[in-house]
């Protein structure tokens, strides 16, 4: 087992120089819109360039934890439930971040050392909780929603799940289908896996969101094309905060 799992996109998708890194991550969070802490968070994970400002309306909010429970899809390797890491901790340039591992649950490594959706969010947990949280940091290839009911704590826990939204459609057509998800979203009903890359974790959250009775809020929506220009063919990304 590695001692930690080391980035995989440092450099490509958020800059590589821990400095260069946490002043990035700072000014985004501080340009964010504060407001009420919630239980869990959905914010996208392309590259900061990106979907950077949206993601921090979601993390400007996150409350001083002891634990973080992190899903997000598995891009790279195909994956039956959920897997942890085969390491000791989760690594970033701003520092290493323990994992907090149930016994029970599974690890695969080629699930997670290619695997951007959950690596992107870290920096962001690292400057707005600071130190001292542990992570449990999940690929999901289907189902979820069980294991998160498991994990999902009291106060010492937040939940973040990590998901874009449509993808490579025309500026007017994503707009059109990334309201349609939020809409779904807010309600706490399933969205469609061609609505959301992340699709699976989301689902998870919804239903023990349903089940707990949750709340949902939209932070922010908007798309590549607003945050990077190109308005040909974008993604879309969208940040919510769920309230017990």
């Amino acid at each position: 087992m590695q001692r930690a799992r080391p980035p995989a996109v440092a450099g490509t998708f958020y800059p590589g120089d821990p400095a260069d890194l946490r002043e990035e991550v700072s000014r985004l969070l501080a340009a964010a819109k504060p407001g009420r802490a919630p239980k869990a968070l959905i914010a996208p994970h392309a590259g900061y360039i990106y979907s950077g400002p949206i993601a921090a309306s979601a993390f400007r909010r996150a409350p001083k934890v002891d634990r973080v429970v992190l899903l997000g899809p598995s891009h790279y390797a195909w994956l039956d439930g959920v897997a942890l890491p085969e390491a000791q901790a989760f690594a970033t340039p701003l520092g290493e971040v323990p994992i907090d591992a149930p016994a029970d649950l599974p690890r695969n490594r080629a699930a997670h050392e290619r695997e951007h959706s959950l690596e992107v969010e870290v920096p962001f947990l690292q400057v707005a909780i600071g130190p001292g949280f542990r992570l449990v940091p999940l690929a999901v290839g289907s189902g979820g929603a069980d294991v998160l009911d498991r994990l999902w704590g009291g106060p010492e826990t937040l939940i973040v799940v990590s998901s874009d939204l449509s993808h490579y459609l025309s500026y007017a057509a994503a707009k059109r289908a990334d309201a349609a998800t939020a809409e779904e979203i807010v309600a706490l009903r399933a969205v469609e896996s061609d609505s959301a890359c992340g699709a699976a974790p989301v689902n998870a959250l919804l239903a023990v969101a349903r089940k707990r009775k949750l709340t949902a809020e939209l932070l922010d929506l908007r798309n590549s094309g607003d945050t990077a220009g190109d308005k040909s063919r974008v993604v879309g990304y969208g940040a919510f905060a769920f309230y017990e």
